[in-house]
């Protein structure tokens, strides 16, 4: 397929500048085929989709199903610093290159002053030096410091990334908003932005409804935000990213699909987490590493049975794999829908969930 199929055109004033309280945001509802069945909980259109809140995931979870949640945190990953001779600069952390998250490959500006030798000071005891740079351009920093001082630093200088899109300085609201509230494991340069709908209340009722909640990680690199620019789709160098899948989280979710239960995917990183460690009978199996899956139309999906996901840029992967489960025509007419209704759009926007 050419990557131009996945375009599509929207209004600038409808990108979500600031999310809505947890559990407000619009939801728009639609089956992977056909129409939602006649006693769905929302009142289904003629057009076969419905509408409603993102709280009223918990009134179409049914007991026994399972809720698959990333459970990364976002890192203060955006830097300000000085260059040796006064220059101002802009680091954004992209991966570690070692465990002890001393050494870093960054997107950097302005990358005619940061050349291999060049220090950084961030503070008078926070420090870095470029050691290398990339084809692509990106500049590998070794940092003055590791492990729990580096993570240390990175809260007390760090900013939160917020999507370039977003175009406003992050506030103090954002270190809390851009996180989900089950936010734990730190690693990530973006939010899994679907988890950021729920509530503590959301969760809590689901569990007493009989919901599983399963956890795993995906932490979320600056690749996510990276327009596909090859003329076909499958031409795409897909990024990678970390995961990890646990014994019992992978327990707990084959339990729920031998059960009859469904197993319903918050995000595109849950959902490529679940695709990634899932055999092709679907049957979870506990994993970490890197991956690299690309879904996209013509991908068979083996675990997923409905996915939770916020609005996408157009040509984006993220829209690729939405693509990917409910078909490109079936999802740009529910995009059409959703701008002519004035839905907010991406990361801290309104949600569709896909059954």
């Amino acid at each position: 397929m050419l990557t131009s199929d996945f375009d599509f055109s929207f209004p600038e004033s409808q990108i979500a500048l600031h999310p809505a309280p947890r559990g407000e945001a619009r939801l728009m509802v639609i089956a992977k085929k056909g129409k939602l069945p006649d006693d769905f909980p929302l009142p289904v259109e003629p057009e076969g989709w419905a509408f409603g809140q993102t709280k009223d995931l918990i009134r179409i979870l049914k007991p026994g199903d399972a809720l698959a949640l990333n459970d990364t945190k976002v890192l203060r990953a955006r830097l300000h610093g000085r260059i040796e001779g006064g220059a101002v600069c802009e680091l954004l952390l992209l991966k570690p290159r070692t465990h002890e998250a001393a050494v870093w490959e960054c997107m950097a500006k302005p990358g005619r002053k940061l050349i291999v030798g060049k220090q950084i000071e961030f503070s008078p005891d926070f420090t870095a030096e470029v050691v290398e740079i990339l084809p692509e351009g990106e500049r590998v920093i070794r940092f003055d410091c590791s492990g729990e001082a580096f993570f240390t630093q990175l809260e007390r200088h760090g900013e939160i990334p917020l999507p370039p899109y977003i175009r406003r300085t992050p506030d103090t609201t954002d270190a809390e908003r851009y996180q989900s509230i089950f936010a734990e494991n730190l690693g990530s340069v973006a939010a899994p932005t679907a988890s950021l709908h729920f509530s503590p209340e959301m969760l809590e009722q689901a569990e007493k409804n009989g919901v599983t909640i399963a956890k795993l990680t995906l932490h979320v690199g600056a690749g996510t935000f990276r327009p596909v620019q090859t003329e076909r789709a499958e031409d795409h160098p897909m990024h990678s990213e970390v995961y990890s899948l646990s014994s019992q989280s992978a327990q707990n979710l084959n339990e729920v699909h031998a059960s009859g239960g469904r197993i319903f995917a918050v995000g595109t990183t849950a959902s490529r987490v679940l695709e990634t460690c899932g055999d092709e009978r679907g049957v979870l199996h506990a994993q970490s590493g890197e991956t690299r899956l690309y879904i996209r139309p013509g991908y068979s999906w083996k675990t997923v049975d409905a996915l939770l996901t916020n609005f996408h840029w157009p040509r984006s992967t993220l829209f690729m794999l939405v693509s990917g489960l409910i078909g490109l025509e079936r999802a740009k007419a529910a995009y059409a829908e959703a701008i002519r209704r004035d839905f907010r759009l991406f990361s801290y926007g309104d949600a569709m969930l896909i059954l």
